[in-house]
Formats: C-alpha cells, structure tokens, sequence
C-alpha cells in the first residue's frame, strides 16, 4: 500500500491480498457489532474499540487508555493478523474511529491505511455474516508503544508551554471552549492547546479527506510548520487520531505523538490547570 489512505477502488482491486477491519463504534452507546452484523465490507473482522484497542478505563488513565503490548499482539493474532499482514481499516465516521487503529499499527511499522470516506464509499456489496478468521498462524510480535509517539501527562505539561512543541485538541470546537458535561470531566481545555477539530480534515461535499495541500494549510495555520513536536490530544484518545492522519498526509509525520489519556484524563486530574473559552 502507498500512503495512509487507500480508496474503494482500490480495496475493491486488493480484497484477498489484505486484512479489512471494521472499526466502528458509538460514544451515544449504539453497537458497533450490531453496525457491523448490519452490514459490513465482504471478508472485514470487526474490533472492540473498548477491549481490544484500549485497556480498562479509569479516572486515571482515562476513557481509552493504551492496551498492553501483548493484548494488543493478542488481538491482532485473532483477527488474523500477523507482522506481514497489510491491514485496510474502516468506519462510517469519516475515519475518526477507524484512525485509532491505524495510529497504533502504523507506530509500530505495520502497512495499514485507512479506507477513503469509510463504508460508504464502498459501491460493492455488504455481507452480514460474522467473518471469525483463523488466529494469525504466525503471532503478531508484541512490541512496546514507541516513547516519542505515546505522550503521557507529565510530557504535555513539559511541551505545552515550549515554542517548539504544538498541542492540538481534536474536539469540536464548543467542546475545547466550554466542554460537554454529558462526557467532559470538566470545562474547557489544556492550557496552551490550539483548536483543531477533526471534522475539519473532512471535505463535507464527499465525506472524504481533503486533499494534502489543504490539510497542509490548515495545519501551518495552527503553527506545525514551526513545531517539532506536534501532539494531538481529543476525550479519549480516539478522534486525535483523526488529526494524526491528516498531519502524516500533510507532511509533518516525522514530529508526531497521541496524548491517549486526553482530556478524560487531564480533566479528571484537579491537579491539571485547565483553560476556558474559545481558540
């Protein structure tokens, strides 16, 4: 695979020659199986966000922590995948589930893109048998989560007040200014942070990404071009994804790291200084 985007097209060319994995899931509580039985691209496994692509959550770690390199080794090794297994990943939001997966494979050196506008922009027919692969005949290696890639609470409070590190929020943008109370531990945001709504890598008129110049753009408008480090943080660690996607098609992914316990964790810590209002 070329880039960290692949279009339906080429999936549709490509079915037999890579693991497809449906990602979908719903913070309002619907079931992303359920989704997934509905309906899903002929061949897809479908992944538990919450219990393989996370560890337990907690106040102190947050919504979607980080699994342990062997769960996540585990995982994988059930869906079928081991390290030579290209893997194309999907939703029907946009990518901004889907980018979880992606992120975690890709920091470990894994081919894996995400599928261009999701399972929507899939014209070929829906299957809705549950697909349960044969494990990996070859176990996918555990490896640990490279450090530079993984930011914890310590780190963004280093980086948040240098010059040459960027923290972006991921959360629409009302979220960032005032927080939602039906899901934020508290209002507001990390201090320092700039504003970058995932939904705004998307071209609305297609459901797709926009293309690498105007994500170039947006993101040397938020200051990328001047940052060597840029950290992308959103609630939980799922849709800052999203914003890590569009930073590698931009250009700027060799300064790219994910603050996994996000805000669900930063706010849930008194400790944490917290800012209001908008960017």
């Amino acid at each position: 695979m070329v880039g960290p985007l692949v279009s339906a097209a080429w999936l549709d060319a490509h079915l037999s020659t890579v693991r497809v994995v449906d990602v979908r899931w719903y913070l309002d509580g619907r079931s992303g199986h359920a989704a997934y039985l509905g309906g899903h691209i002929p061949g897809a496994v479908w992944v538990d966000l919450d219990r393989e692509l996370s560890a337990p959550a907690s106040p102190t770690s947050g919504r979607h922590p980080m699994p342990t390199p062997r769960a996540f080794a585990d995982a994988m090794t059930r869906l079928g995948v081991d390290d030579a297994t290209p893997v194309v990943v999907y939703d029907d939001a946009r990518g901004s589930i889907a980018a979880r997966l992606w992120w975690m494979l890709q920091v470990l050196g894994h081919d894996v893109a995400v599928l261009d506008g999701g399972i929507d922009a899939w014209r070929g027919p829906l299957a809705t048998d549950e697909v349960t692969p044969a494990p990996a005949p070859t176990p996918f290696t555990a490896r640990d989560w490279p450090a530079a890639r993984m930011a914890d609470a310590d780190t963004v409070e280093a980086l948040r007040g240098r010059p040459d590190a960027l923290l972006l929020d991921a959360r629409a943008a009302a979220r960032f200014a005032e927080g939602d109370p039906a899901i934020d531990p508290r209002p507001g945001h990390i201090p320092g942070a700039r504003s970058a709504p995932w939904a705004g890598n998307v071209d609305t008129a297609t459901g797709r990404l926009r293309d690498a110049d105007e994500l170039r753009g947006r993101y040397q408008d938020l200051g990328a071009a001047d940052a060597r480090t840029i950290v992308a943080y959103c609630g939980s660690g799922v849709t800052a994804c999203h914003d890590l996607l569009a930073l590698a098609i931009a250009g700027f992914g060799d300064r790219l790291a994910l603050y996994p316990g996000s805000w669900s964790q930063w706010g849930a810590d008194d400790t944490r200084p917290t800012q209001t209002g908008p960017d």
